[in-house]
């Protein structure tokens, strides 16, 4: 049996699971209505499956019969790094209902750090997987999915339905339509955020505590922002960080400890640190919030952790195919000016390329470098080339800046960078 055999097998086999799940709802439901199940009396099995956690005095019945029983639930916007291992928590104690917003499907690179999706899932969009790995979990707790992108449209609408709103998210955007959406709704938000060795986690809007907008009245430039798709992370650190944010809702539907809100946790997993933070009060302009706006717009970045290839700040004729480099430059005389970060060279890189990061670039060093080159090669090409053809349009610019002096030098970037080699030339050269 060939491998797209397997794969059409599975994806049906998938398919029948996540109907016959719907149809365990919907019987859970009926029977819950048939009984008018509004007791406040824990089931043997589930004082057996909670035992662990009724035993502490701090939390008890009382706070299992809140979040299990006397609870809208909370709302999980982000099925990723963050999003997982806190409903798989949330799940796993109790709670419910937990409902799901993604607009994704399963990818490899999601493995190593999204702890709800497997190998068999790739594909699949992330709230039919959710629900599958909550229901083998916990078949006690209702999973609500929304395969559907947070908007303006919508956001509202959906969160009005949750005590509580979780973000697991990965972009300004989003972060912003959250808290405006939370304000407007009188709903705390639990935000969590992870990237390379470092995580963060607070919760805004709590009982007259700061909000995001108290902390960031206006987004950061966009070029500034980076997510995990291109900074990286090490899935230990959304893992520590979701766990967190699934422990801090706990506390708010439940009601018992301290709610860490008006101040900011820090983590640091190359020392394995955590810091608090005080965070300054609620600013007066956090409750002056009308509406939800274009957020897309107001931070000037897509509401996506997504790879984008769609920056263009050279023209037409500055930039050339992978195409035209492969058969007209690569062999040619020519130096081929690699600009990503080490650690990516060492991932992959394409024959007799040179490296000098973007972030060296414009330093005199760099251009010495490359000004020695040119001598050496006796060449007029300088072909830039990156990840995915955002950053060599940068170095592009600052070259043209720097090295004005060498006026019979071609500078040109590849557009689409090394993705685009990889899909278009080379299907076995590595994507990342």
């Amino acid at each position: 049996m060939d491998k797209k055999k397997i794969q059409e097998e599975l994806e049906l086999l998938q398919k029948k699971q996540l109907e016959l799940l719907e149809k365990l709802n919907q019987i859970e439901d009926d029977q819950k209505t048939t009984k008018n199940e509004t007791t406040e009396n824990l089931s043997n099995d589930e004082i057996m499956r909670y035992s662990r956690q009724l035993l502490l005095p701090e939390f008890g019945v009382k706070a299992q019969i809140k979040l299990s029983k006397k609870t809208k639930g909370v709302l999980v916007v982000g099925a990723g790094g963050l999003g997982c291992p806190a409903i798989q928590f949330m799940a796993a104690a109790g709670l419910s209902p937990i409902g799901v917003v993604d607009y994704d499907t399963v990818d490899l690179s999601n493995l190593h750090r999204q702890i709800l999706h497997t190998e068999q899932k790739k594909g699949m969009t992330k709230v039919e997987s959710v629900v599958i790995a909550v229901k083998q979990l916990n078949s006690h707790v209702k999973i609500v999915p929304y395969y559907d992108s947070l908007d303006s449209t919508n956001a509202l609408e959906i969160i009005k339905n949750y005590d509580v709103v979780l973000d697991a998210s990965d972009n300004v955007a989003t972060r912003y339509l959250l808290n405006d959406a939370c304000v407007l709704a009188g709903k705390p938000l639990v935000s969590g955020s992870a990237l390379r060795f470092e995580g963060q986690l607070t919760v805004y809007n709590y009982q007259g505590g700061p909000t995001y907008r108290c902390l960031f009245p206006e987004p950061p430039p966009p070029e500034t922002v980076t997510n995990c798709s291109d900074g990286g992370v090490v899935g230990v650190v959304p893992g520590i960080i979701g766990s967190l944010q699934a422990q801090e809702a706990m506390k708010i539907i439940g009601e018992f400890g301290q709610v860490l809100s008006g101040k900011l946790l820090l983590y640091d997993g190359l020392s394995c640190r955590f810091t608090s933070v005080k965070l300054r009060p609620r600013s007066e302009k956090a409750d002056l919030i009308e509406k939800l706006i274009d957020y897309e717009q107001f931070c000037g970045a897509k509401a996506t952790d997504k790879d984008t290839s769609d920056l263009t700040i050279l023209d037409k004729n500055q930039r050339i195919s992978v195409k035209e480099y492969h058969q007209e430059i690569m062999n040619s005389n020519h130096i081929l000016l690699d600009v990503r970060t080490e650690p990516e060279m060492d991932i992959c890189q394409l024959k007799n390329s040179v490296n000098i990061p973007l972030f060296d670039i414009g330093k005199i060093e760099a251009i010495e470098k490359i000004s020695d080159l040119v001598e050496e090669k006796q060449t007029d090409q300088l072909i830039l080339v990156c990840r995915r053809g955002n950053d060599s349009q940068m170095a592009v610019k600052l070259l043209e800046k720097n090295l004005k002096n060498n006026s019979e030098l071609v500078i040109k970037d590849i557009i689409g960078g090394l993705q685009a080699w990889a899909d278009k030339i080379d299907n076995n050269f590595p994507k990342y």
